[in-house]
């Protein structure tokens, strides 16, 4: 194989994955670490990858398209909401993010009674107002295309007039360091806020956002009580997060 085939195959892999090792990619190429490391670095020096100890991250800058986050581990997102949507008792008030795994939230509290919602996703908001004596706010804001969200600063400052008893937000990325990532300044700003304006903070994240990179941080992430995903993350990233106070929940392998 040519090395430039070869780098090739490296960025098609990172734009699956959001991340590789050295190791993985030298065992499937057949080549030395030294080869798999400098094809890293001449992609690092090309901006199409970020090089990190042992491997690579993609370099994304813009969130996929909903209808494509909505048909990636769909079943990993379900088993998510439900285990989330155990926390919340009836007469509780929530604010729940804008998200594919978010809508899986909102879609397992279908059942609950009396909640108070506040959320920035059309679709959360059309699948709990209207039922078992709910209220729902809808924040007010900027729509974000095909997403079905709000976004900006009305829908921020709407928000801080509101205090709940859960928030739950979705993630674009969580990489090394304990870094909570998002794809614009506003959706970042909007979801620092909502982790500002509850008692309980969960962060819901299925496996496929681990180690993947995005522009802009999240700010509050020291302050999240539960991270719920549907794997558990590995030893790096693992170790990182268990100096958080979060308690992790892994999501069961529940039929969907």
């Amino acid at each position: 194989m040519l090395a430039e085939e070869r780098r090739g195959l490296i960025v098609q892999i990172l734009g699956e994955k959001g991340s590789v090792s050295v190791a993985e990619l030298y065992r499937r190429f057949h080549v030395s670490r030294e080869t798999i490391r400098r094809d890293i670095s001449r992609l690092a020096a090309e901006n199409l990858l970020k090089k990190t100890h042992g491997g690579a991250l993609s370099v994304e800058t813009e969130e996929p398209a909903f209808a494509d986050r909505m048909s990636v581990n769909t079943k990993g997102k379900n088993a998510i909401g439900r285990l989330a949507a155990t926390l919340v008792p009836d007469g509780a008030s929530v604010i729940i993010d804008s998200g594919t795994t978010t809508i899986c939230l909102a879609r397992a509290l279908a059942q609950r009674r009396r909640l108070t919602v506040y959320t920035n996703d059309i679709q959360v908001a059309g699948r709990l107002a209207g039922r078992n004596e709910n209220r729902v706010l809808l924040l007010g804001g900027e729509m974000q295309g095909a997403d079905g969200a709000t976004l900006g600063r009305d829908a921020t400052e709407m928000l801080a007039n509101y205090f709940a008893d859960f928030v739950f937000i979705g993630v674009s990325a969580l990489t090394s360091g304990a870094q909570l990532l998002d794809f614009s300044r506003e959706a970042a700003e909007l979801r620092s806020r909502m982790l500002a304006q509850g008692r309980t903070k969960v962060l819901l994240a299925d496996h496929t956002k681990f180690n993947r990179l995005a522009p802009v941080r999240v700010a509050h992430l020291d302050q999240v009580s539960f991270l719920i995903t549907d794997r558990h993350p590995k030893e790096a990233l693992k170790e990182e997060l268990d100096r958080l106070t979060a308690e992790i929940m892994i999501a069961g392998d529940e039929k969907t």
